[in-house]
């Protein structure tokens, strides 16, 4: 059962007003031949580029700690130990919250200095199956809270910075001090609530903002949010060109059996399979034509999210992720497909590998490459970037 699962982790954050980096770090890895997810969120002492110096290196060494299991007093003693000493407080600080989930097993949390994290299952809050409290010798006024828990499918873990539960600190007798756990667990509990699949992303944007709103559209201090959720990995299916063998027909037309939001068309030639095996028509509104687009207008067919023309579009879109350029600048249907692989965590490629002789035409550009290439590229650059999952099969 576990093993079908897909675990999300996403984060956002707002940086303190006014300084030009973000005081807290976040990193995330993961450990697919173990079945294991590391995090690391921390919050460095003070605000701007010598905290977010501070919590980089905390956040780097952790998730090192972490990869090798290494004894939690001895990790928490060596970061400490490294920190460079503030010039002004003359001491040296990080907080942080480290995470080692492991998929079917136990998965421990490591705080010191953050607010505590929270886990749910569905709006219900759900208390650790051990908790144990460690406190250094090298260094005494510092507590290290050690937890066990159990996550099954469907849970969530929110881990923050207190720029979030101490957000409106002072903001008159309701935020006396500051949002605080039990508020933001509170607000947690409504989204989910009101949107039981919310995604990790999502429901961390949305803490981020409310907290950002109760300090009155300010930012006294960093905002940081990190959601992971544990549910069943959504899928979407890519198909381009035609087959090599033409018997094969058939069967790379059953493969955009996922659901009308779950697939993807691209080639005409892959479009008029479609419309030969399943007997509907593909339908494009010429209006949505723009002179600067650069790319066809997406059409419809039943079943299918979109159909588009094929090599040039997969070319844009694989230059699009591997540069990581804004959404803003990317042509429509580019920019469509796009969106659509990054709200699924698998995507699945469907790949013909007829060579098509118009491909051959020396006006094309000369970066055009093989669908095969081209595929390759864009499965690797969703896999480093967006840490997803891709699968390619040739037909």
């Amino acid at each position: 059962m576990y093993s079908q699962l897909f675990v999300e982790m996403e984060s956002f954050q707002f940086t303190k007003t006014g300084q030009a980096a973000c005081g807290d770090d976040i990193q995330i890895k993961v450990l697919k031949d173990e079945n294991r997810y590391l995090a690391v969120l921390s919050d460095g002492l003070g605000s701007g580029v010598k905290a977010h110096v501070l919590a980089n290196m905390t956040t780097t060494m952790a998730l090192r700690y972490l990869q090798s299991n290494m004894d939690t007093l001895q990790s928490v003693e060596t970061i400490m130990d490294s920190l460079p000493v503030c010039e002004v407080r003359k001491i040296s600080y990080s907080t942080f919250s480290m995470i080692d989930l492991r998929l079917g097993g136990i998965t421990r949390i490591v705080e010191m200095g953050n607010p505590q994290y929270i886990q749910l299952r569905g709006t219900e809050e759900v208390q650790p199956l051990k908790h144990e409290t460690i406190v250094s010798k090298h260094w005494p006024d510092r507590q290290v809270e050690c937890y066990e828990l159990k996550m099954e499918p469907g849970d969530r873990l929110i881990v923050s910075s207190d720029g979030v539960t101490q957000s409106g600190l002072g903001e008159g007798p309701q935020y006396r001090f500051g949002w605080r756990r039990c508020g933001e667990m509170e607000y947690a509990r409504e989204r989910i609530s009101s949107n039981p699949e919310i995604s990790s992303f999502s429901l961390a944007r949305s803490i981020a903002y409310q907290a950002y709103g109760i300090s009155k559209n300010t930012c006294k201090d960093d905002i940081s949010c990190m959601v992971i959720y544990m549910r069943k990995p959504r899928v979407m299916r890519l198909l381009t060109g035609p087959p090599f063998h033409k018997d094969h027909d058939i069967d790379f037309a059953k493969c955009a059996n996922l659901g009308e939001d779950h697939t993807i068309v691209c080639g005409g030639t892959t479009a008029n399979i479609l419309e030969r095996v399943i007997g509907n028509k593909v339908e494009i509104d010429i209006s949505k034509l723009k002179r600067d687009d650069k790319l066809p207008p997406a059409g419809r067919l039943p079943g299918v999210a979109m159909v588009t023309e094929g090599i040039l579009t997969l070319t844009r879109v694989c230059k699009a992720l591997e540069n990581s350029e804004p959404a803003d600048s990317l042509p429509a249907t580019a920019r469509k497909i796009i969106e659509m692989m990054k709200q699924h965590d698998k995507i699945e490629f469907i790949v013909g590998t007829k060579v098509n002789e118009a491909h051959q035409d020396p006006s094309l550009p000369q970066d055009l490459e093989l669908r095969r290439g081209i595929i390759r590229r864009i499965s690797t650059a969703l896999n480093q970037k967006f840490r997803k999952e891709t699968e390619i099969t040739f037909f």
